[in-house]
């Protein structure tokens, strides 16, 4: 009755029963793998975001599938304050990056056809990629004093049927960034195969240097689809706004907007209450950016004068909300995971979560308040 791109295994892993039943107990919970920025205790400007959704031009209806040009203007001006100039006709408004990824899929693949995906990396793309009736095919980051994309290994990956390359700029959770010369040998795989690059930058607001990483949304060198939101950068991911940016050679780029346009037109999924709301809410990405900035640099400051004589480490991390620290790998890192919540009251992620190669990882939120973080990781690091 049902069709074969739903037939996933819906049962909950070991991990889930036991959170539920941690919860059901009501202690207390060190939760070090938060993600939902509204459930950690920061402070947002309610007045000023209730009033943007109150605007009385939301009572008319004047659908434009790519977005209305008001709300894709300060899209755009949000590149140019980054020192990325794009024109206005180049963007795609989406209510999420899951429905970007979506979208793209929809343009380069017919079933059956590969999206290359790295890993370490977060697991929705599994559910995307079945949902769109496209293979993923994965290709391998490699740690070494940071990371880097096993650039040999990607291009054995490629395949007559491959339409495109997934970029996380930077990584969940890794948290590295896509290096310029990495930058330009895709450019030269992408164009070499007729592939496309789809790049995720939903954390690229969030680096750790001084330096302000580059964007793919202006990139050149192949046909390439940038996407991110204020899901992330602005800390709602309940509004619903994000984009995509599409760059390449001039013929490419408008062939691909056109049909683009005719996938949003089916849908016109974007409402205009939150279109109208554009101006503040990516305004308030500056107040955001600044308290969450300051949290995590004192949670990885932290992070860090507790491994002090331990038998563990943190990874480098260059960007995002994640740290990752590597462990002895005695046992599967599930196993590990649910004794720190049943032992400790902490939740953590392992490893194999994010498709690590093998067990010795454990990802922890940089995000959660200070004071529960800091106990969390002492809870986590009296077992080693």
């Amino acid at each position: 009755m049902f069709s074969n791109r739903t037939q996933w295994n819906l049962s909950n892993n070991r991990l889930t029963e036991e959170l539920a039943r941690h919860r059901a107990s009501g202690r207390k919970l060190f939760d070090l793998s938060a993600s939902n920025p509204t459930e950690c205790g920061l402070n947002y400007d309610r007045q000023a975001i209730m009033r943007a959704l109150c605007s009385p031009a939301a009572l008319g209806y004047q659908p434009d599938p790519l977005g209305l040009k008001t709300a894709r203007a300060e899209v755009r001006d949000y590149y140019a304050e980054r020192g990325e100039h794009i024109a206005l006709e180049d963007l795609v408004l989406t209510t999420s990056t899951s429905e970007a990824y979506s979208f793209v899929f929809r343009l380069l693949c017919n079933p059956g056809d590969e999206v290359l995906v790295p890993t370490p990396s977060y697991p929705l793309f599994d559910f995307l990629a079945e949902i769109n009736d496209v293979k993923l095919t994965r290709y391998p980051l490699l740690y070494d004093h940071g990371w880097q994309i096993d650039l040999h290994a990607l291009e054995q990956a490629i395949t007559p049927r491959t339409r495109g390359i997934i970029v996380v700029h930077p990584n969940n959770p890794t948290g590295h960034f896509t290096k310029p010369s990495e930058m330009v040998r895709l450019n030269q795989l992408c164009a070499a195969h007729g592939m496309a690059i789809i790049a995720d930058e939903v954390f690229l607001d969030f680096n750790w240097n001084d330096a302000r990483p580059g964007s793919f949304a202006a990139n050149t060198g192949a046909l390439t689809f940038t996407m991110s939101g204020i899901s992330k950068i602005s800390g709602l991911p309940q509004m619903k706004l994000a984009w995509l940016v599409v760059s390449g050679a001039e013929a490419e780029k408008r062939e691909a907007l056109a049909r683009l346009e005719m996938i949003a037109d089916t849908y016109l999924s974007m409402n205009a209450p939150i279109q109208l709301a554009a101006p503040t809410l990516l305004k308030l990405r500056q107040g955001f950016h600044k308290q969450l900035m300051t949290r995590m640099r004192w949670n990885l400051a932290g992070l860090d004068s507790q491994l002090a004589g331990k038998n563990c480490s943190r990874l480098e991390v260059e960007g995002g909300w994640y740290a990752v620290l590597r462990i002895p790998a005695t046992r599967p890192d599930e196993d590990l995971a649910l004794e720190i919540l049943e032992k400790h009251d902490v939740q953590v992620h392992p490893g194999h979560f994010y498709d690590f190669p093998g067990d010795g990882h454990l990802v922890l939120s940089l995000i959660t308040p200070e004071q529960d973080f800091a106990e969390g990781v002492r809870r986590v690091l009296s077992m080693f």
